[in-house]
């Protein structure tokens, strides 16, 4: 076996000392470092962008909507200041036009339809001939914005009859 001798090699000479070289370096990092702090920069001033668009939409959100009920709220002014109330119903219509240009619909269940706790909120529960868990009677629409509940529909729901049963510990005869 040889051996060889390793020495080491000199940078490659293009005609730049070491110190040129250093100098290079360290401007490519400056360089380099100043890209990165104009990034962040950037970012931080596109975050606050969005958050301040985020606010000014959260904001002004229901715009359209309150532009739609502003003609009601006319209506009924002059309806009251008339002392005329044919024009209630109009006024009705406007105003459940206004509500549906805001995408809030009526959630107004029918009698016999199946209760849903989701979209219905039971006030009682009466004995019924119908079937259980159904809705007897409406107390109050409720409403919905897209697939959200505003206000659940107030109902009556049916249970199932109690059987009365003379073994009863409690009773109204036990009163007397």
């Amino acid at each position: 076996m040889q051996e060889e001798t390793v020495q080491p090699q000199d940078a490659p000479s293009n005609g730049k000392s070491l110190e040129e070289l250093l100098a290079e370096a360290q401007a490519k990092i400056d360089e380099q470092r100043e890209r990165m702090l104009r990034a962040v920069a950037e970012t931080e001033n596109v975050r606050k962008r969005l958050q301040a668009e985020a606010q000014t939409g959260q904001k002004y959100a229901l715009e359209r909507f309150a532009e739609g009920l502003l003609p009601v709220v006319d209506s009924l002014e002059a309806a009251l200041a008339a002392k005329d109330t044919s024009g209630v119903e109009l006024t009705l219509k406007q105003l459940q036009a206004a509500l549906e240009k805001g995408h809030i619909r009526t959630v107004d269940p029918k009698p016999g339809e199946r209760f849903d706790p989701h979209r219905h909120q039971a006030m009682a529960a009466v004995e019924a001939a119908q079937d259980p868990n159904t809705i007897v009677a409406v107390m109050q629409k409720g409403y919905a914005l897209h697939d959200r509940m505003l206000r659940p529909a107030l109902v009556t729901v049916a249970k199932t009859p109690v059987a009365k049963n003379d073994s009863d510990p409690i009773s109204d005869k036990d009163l007397d």
